[in-house]
């Protein structure tokens, strides 16, 4: 497929994305767009759309795109697309708001992704679900709503997905009928077509901010807590190894970006992902990403492999955007040989079944550990466990912050710092609550008084609360 323009998308908040309207409203155009009902339009309306695509591939030179600016290719192309329309000759009569629309429509599919453009610029969308030519589903403030756009069919939608995994080198077909990329901003992709996906292709779109979220903001969006604020800074200058845990779009990797801003600029990080999606501030960076193998099923290189190497680059930290494999077992070590300070993600329910999952992965890489010692090894490795949980209105908290304090027979014990606590719901489906401390002074103050890091007084006081 072609690839006309790098203009990249507008920014959208993937794991919060009630952050637009702690910075900006949305722009009116994109409101009345949102609330604005359309007729459906009707199957001529496509075939016509395609045809003039069609048309300007063959009237215009593709080599020239990216040297021109983009405004004027505008002009030329609505200038072009007037012609095409003049010369056919089954006329489909258009008023002026449809022709707009249809101009609109066009420079999409020339400079963007098509029917997903608009979602992609609207920074009130944080997920794009598509689960037929037919069906795009998007989410706003938490909640998943329909939408009247559509693909033309399953060659249209195929089109759209080559455009976006070409673009960063990956490929889709019969042969790998699955692939993760992403898009310009960064913006998590996952596409699948047939055999594996039964109805046609399915795309999947988790979107990212290229102005991510601060601490602040997640306090703002009751995320957290200013208390849990600071002892996560604390946390993280003290170089604890920190386990942040959570299910499906519940804010793993928003706070492990936030995180990320406390680590001091001269310490060189090294960041391992299976799609590059951490938006790192600090310039003594290095960004690894797996490749997949290629047609003949060759040169695949694993979240595993990444992590040995890492250990060859001198790192002082060590970021792996999610653990899913063997590769924990590489992680583990390197917390446990000097990489202190690392940080990583994992899918799991609670800090208990995040703790299993790791027994599990270290298993899954065919090393015959007996399981006291890998749990031993656990509990040595990983210091601080945050487990986030997306509640019933969409919003994300970090539920419970755990210290692992050591072994306790073959188990691994845990204290709870803080923690939330849902009391209802109010009348407009809102979750309400209350963030308290347990009443636990964390072993790890002491490492913190050793560094010369201060904490208010009284933060680990169970008396206060606070309401949300």
């Amino acid at each position: 497929m072609f690839n006309f323009m790098n203009r990249k998308p507008e920014p959208s908040s993937r794991e919060e994305n009630d952050a637009a309207m702690v910075r900006a409203e949305a722009p009116e155009e994109l409101m009345r767009r949102r609330t604005r009902k359309r007729s459906i339009i009707p199957n001529e309306y496509y075939e016509l759309k395609t045809r003039i695509h069609d048309r300007l591939i063959d009237l215009i030179d593709l080599s020239l795109l990216d040297s021109l600016d983009v405004n004027v290719l505008k002009v030329q192309i609505r200038k072009l697309v007037e012609r095409i329309l003049l010369e056919e000759e089954n006329q489909i009569p258009l008023n002026l708001n449809e022709r707009d629309h249809l101009f609109r429509e066009i420079q999409d599919e020339v400079f963007g992704f098509g029917p997903l453009e608009p979602f992609l610029q609207d920074p009130t969308v944080s997920d794009i679900l598509v689960n037929t030519y037919r069906q795009i589903y998007v989410e706003r403030f938490g909640k998943l709503e329909l939408t009247e756009a559509r693909f033309k069919d399953d060659g249209h939608l195929r089109k759209i997905i080559d455009k976006i995994v070409s673009a960063v080198g990956r490929r889709i077909d019969e042969s790998s009928p699955m692939v993760d990329a992403r898009l310009p901003d960064g913006s998590r992709v996952n596409a699948i077509i047939p055999p594996l996906s039964l109805g046609g292709p399915a795309l999947s779109i988790r979107r990212f901010s290229r102005d991510p979220l601060e601490m602040g903001d997640l306090i703002t969006l009751n995320t957290l807590t200013p208390e849990i604020g600071e002892v996560l800074k604390a946390i993280i200058k003290a170089r604890l190894n920190v386990l942040i845990s959570g299910g499906t779009g519940s804010g793993k990797t928003t706070l492990l970006n936030v995180l990320s801003r406390f680590i001091p600029e001269e310490e060189r990080i090294v960041t391992i992902e299976d799609a590059a999606e951490l938006q790192l501030k600090q310039t003594h960076l290095v960004r690894l990403e797996t490749r997949p193998p290629n047609i003949e099923g060759k040169g695949e290189v694993t979240q595993r492999e990444l992590v040995k190497n890492t250990l060859r680059m001198r790192p002082d930290r060590i970021i792996v955007g999610e653990v899913r494999g063997q590769e924990a077992f590489d992680m583990l070590q390197a917390m446990n040989t000097g990489h202190d300070g690392s940080l990583t993600t994992i899918h799991a329910n609670s800090p208990r079944d995040a703790l299993m999952r790791l027994e599990t992965m270290v298993a899954m890489a065919g090393l015959e550990i007996p399981g006291d010692f890998l749990r031993r090894y656990i509990a040595s490795a990983i210091n601080i466990v945050g487990q986030l949980s997306r509640l019933a209105d969409g919003s994300r908290k970090l539920v419970s912050l755990q210290e692992i304090t050591g072994m306790e027979g073959s188990m691994v014990t845990m204290q709870e710092i803080f923690t939330f606590e849902q009391t209802g719901i109010d009348a407009e489906g809102k979750v309400k609550g209350r963030f308290k401390a347990c009443g636990i002074r964390p072993k790890f103050v002491e490492k913190l008084d050793a560094m010369s890091i201060a904490l208010p007084k009284g933060i680990f006081d169970p008396r206060r609360v606070n309401d949300i």
